[in-house]
């Protein structure tokens, strides 16, 4: 009985002993937790005033701070990394400009020390860390001293009174910052007008700049114009809203609307991203957080407004009531009623009595550098448009629209000069690249009301600015670069609206495996694949690709593909409404058109067949290569993916760029904004046939080109049909009509012939 005893309590003590350890290890493994939760949530403060509550909040957890804000402070690398690509841009023009950053709200210095990595420190005049909280401002102070930088210094202030030692009794501090920063430290600051206000009166004019990253709640935006500023995803639902703002104010941080809204009311938007931190257990615990990048409105505009308002006929985003009247008395003629019946007094001339409280700009007129992309404001019609490319240059996964149209085909009639005013569907940018590239045309109006083509004509123009040619040719020649991200924030952001940085932002995957491959016509692109694989033909997919002479190219067509691609499962699914308009990009109305003179099985083959005996896919039909491999190849590809057409439009400075002019809007809306005469040509591919006959929308269209095409002007479109019915209309309004190739099915008109 003893010896049981003794086993019993030496095993019980054995238990002991590794459940102490156990849990001493838990305890060394998860001290910053333990730490964490005690100081945030249970620990009573008991406090006076702000100082002293920051303090005694602190002051038990400032070692261990950083470690435990990692996952819940999300957004911080991202701020940093773009405001240092956007202080390189905006800094081109003026590199010796001194450069002093001021950090508010830093705390340990972590911010600082993060930015070494995408700018380095020492590159910096001064760098100010202002603080409050005593406990976090010694690990700064470690840190900084180990880092050896000279340039850092350590202010415990209060923030919207903070004072740099720089700034003397006689000089004027106005204008003396080059960039500032708050890092989820607007949240925290009670009095954050005064801070604002302060910020704006510091910051310079010109190339300041304003970071921030913070929680925040929004409801609905009140007008279209706030929303735009606000970028997408802003909203937040009513339970969130509640719940955020009620837990966070346990800790005196406030997430109400104010804060954000009298920033961007203050300063003007140039960068907004609003995402969600999926903390702890993701799909659930969802906290509200946005990235935001700002100028003072009091820089220079005027350049861009010139180019939106005059060269663009675009006023929206532009609030300011005497652009409006000026704008309307131009369009508008007066309204001719006689003589007035009463004797009235002469009204007050209201421009000398207007009083500027206007909001700030959109957020397109405060990008910093060329202004290609002109404001717009998201419409439901937008929302309509859920695929990015049909077709063959075949992309769909949030929505693009790319056509099928050769370019070079088009420079045979159009005989273009560098005096020509152009105007292009966007379609995603290709066609208009390749226009100037070859004659570089003062002016390049590219249409488009689905937004993501201007997203995606953007992101071109950019990385054509910024990237070399083997970083582009990746994106869009290979369609893969793991590193587009990286890339997004360091280099191609300073280039792009907002609303395109968002876009891709929140679609940063679009790159990571196979770009021509994603969405509805990925899908069709696949159904192709696998159809070749089950019937065994793979391999002569690629032959046919690297077939060196037309005759191997149609033999290998004729034998080996052409009557698996063309067998009556195909072709029965080609015979689909449904997946005519989702994989290819065929609308209802040219589906109509087609069948109107013949078959669909008859259009395909008179489509494929004169293609593959005209032109070979390895080193001239980018179009069919495309689709058949789901990328480019360096021999064969759009003219602005090769090294001479990447060459010519990165050459003095990008200057051929300067033409790009991107509108998301209905062509007739962008026709009304031009003045008249003020294109020489137009290029509408075969968006008419997706109108219903006798459409008014289509007598609209055509009658402002009339009156919008200078004299000896030149509009060209294609047609699924031989004799489109709205020929007529253009004869009617005064345009001389000349088809000048009519497809038969015997030769291809051009490389797609479509």
């Amino acid at each position: 009985m003893l010896q049981l005893d003794v086993d019993y309590f030496s095993r019980f003590a054995a238990a002991l002993a590794a459940a102490i350890c156990v849990a001493a290890i838990l305890g060394q493994l998860l001290r910053p937790q333990l730490k964490f939760i005690w100081h945030c949530f249970i620990r009573p403060l008991g406090a006076s005033d702000q100082k002293d509550r920051l303090d005694k909040f602190y002051e038990g957890q400032a070692d261990i701070y950083d470690k435990t804000r990692n996952g819940l402070l999300r957004g911080r690398n991202t701020m940093l990394s773009l405001s240092a690509s956007h202080i390189r841009s905006m800094r081109a023009k003026n590199p010796k400009n001194r450069l002093v950053w001021v950090d508010i709200g830093g705390g340990t210095g972590h911010n600082i020390e993060l930015m070494d990595k995408y700018f380095p420190i020492q590159s910096f005049d001064a760098v100010y860390l202002v603080d409050l909280c005593e406990p976090l401002l010694q690990v700064a102070r470690k840190r900084f001293a180990a880092k050896g930088w000279n340039n850092v210094a350590v202010l415990c202030q209060d923030a919207s009174q903070f004072t740099l030692p720089e700034w003397t009794d006689d000089k004027d501090p106005k204008g003396s910052v080059s960039f500032v920063t708050l890092s989820y430290s607007l949240s925290m600051i009670p009095s954050y007008y005064t801070l604002l206000d302060r910020i704006d009166h510091v910051l310079a004019p010109e190339d300041g700049l304003l970071g921030v990253v913070d929680f925040y709640t929004a409801g609905k935006q009140p007008s279209l114009h706030e929303k735009a500023i606000g970028g997408v995803s802003k909203e937040c639902g009513w339970l969130s809203r509640w719940f955020w703002q009620i837990w966070f104010d346990f800790d005196h941080v406030s997430l109400g609307p104010a804060r954000r809204s009298y920033l961007e009311y203050k300063f003007g938007t140039v960068k907004s991203y609003n995402g969600r931190n999926h903390f702890v257990i993701p799909f659930i615990v969802r906290i509200p957080y946005y990235i935001w990048l700002g100028r003072p409105r009091s820089c220079d505009v005027s350049q861009i407004c010139h180019a939106f308002e005059i060269e663009g006929g675009n006023l929206i985003g532009n609030c300011s009531p005497l652009l409006q009247q000026a704008k309307v008395a131009d369009s508008v003629p007066p309204l001719e009623i006689g003589e007035p019946a009463l004797t009235v007094n002469a009204p007050v001339d209201r421009a000398t009595v207007v009083v500027d409280i206007t909001p700030p700009l959109s957020s397109f007129h405060y990008q910093v550098n060329k202004p290609w992309r002109l404001p717009y404001y998201e419409q439901p019609v937008h929302k309509e448009f859920r695929t990015y490319i049909y077709s063959f240059t075949w992309v769909n996964d949030p929505v693009f629209i790319t056509y099928l149209e050769d370019p070079f085909e088009d420079m045979t009639y159009l005989n273009l000069s560098k005096d020509d005013s152009m105007f292009v569907i966007t379609s995603g940018g290709d066609n208009a690249l390749h226009y100037a590239i070859e004659a570089q045309p003062k002016r390049i109006h590219c249409v488009d009301m689905n937004p993501c083509q201007g997203h995606l004509a953007e992101l071109k123009l950019a990385a054509i600015q910024s990237l070399s040619y083997d970083e582009f040719f990746s994106l869009f020649g290979s369609g893969r670069n793991p590193d587009f991200r990286k890339l997004l924030d360091s280099k191609l952001a300073p280039h792009l609206s907002s609303s395109a940085y968002q876009f891709w932002r929140i679609n940063d995957d679009a790159f990571s495996s196979a770009f021509y491959m994603r969405g509805y016509s990925g899908w069709a692109l696949r159904v192709a694949r696998i159809i070749f694989s089950l019937a065994g033909v793979t391999k002569y997919v690629q032959q046919l690709c690297e077939c060196d002479t037309i005759d191997a190219q149609v033999k290998i067509w004729q034998t080996k593909l052409r009557p698996v691609l063309l067998n009556p499962i195909v072709v029965a699914l080609l015979k689909s409404p449904v997946f005519c308009w989702n994989a290819l990009g065929v609308p209802l109305n040219q589906r109509r058109m087609l069948l109107e003179e013949g078959t669909i099985y008859d259009f395909i083959c008179h489509t494929l067949d004169p293609v593959v005996s005209t032109h070979l896919l390895k080193n001239g039909n980018y179009f069919y290569l495309l689709a058949l491999l789901g990328h480019y190849t360096p021999a064969s590809c759009p003219n602005y993916l090769t090294l001479r057409g990447f060459n010519t439009l990165k050459s003095n400075k990008s200057g051929a760029l300067d033409a790009f002019r991107l509108h998301t809007d209905s062509i007739v809306n962008v026709l009304r904004g031009l003045t008249d005469w003020s294109l020489t040509r137009a290029l509408i591919m075969d968006h008419l046939d997706w109108f219903t006959p006798g459409s008014q929308d289509i007598i609209d269209e055509v009658t402002e080109f009339h009156r919008a095409l200078a004299p000896g002007g030149m509009i060209c479109w294609r047609s699924a049909s031989r004799r489109p019915w709205y020929n007529e209309i253009f004869a009617q309004a005064g345009f001389e009509v000349t088809p000048v190739a009519i497809r038969d099915g015997t030769a291809a008109i051009d490389r797609v012939n479509m």
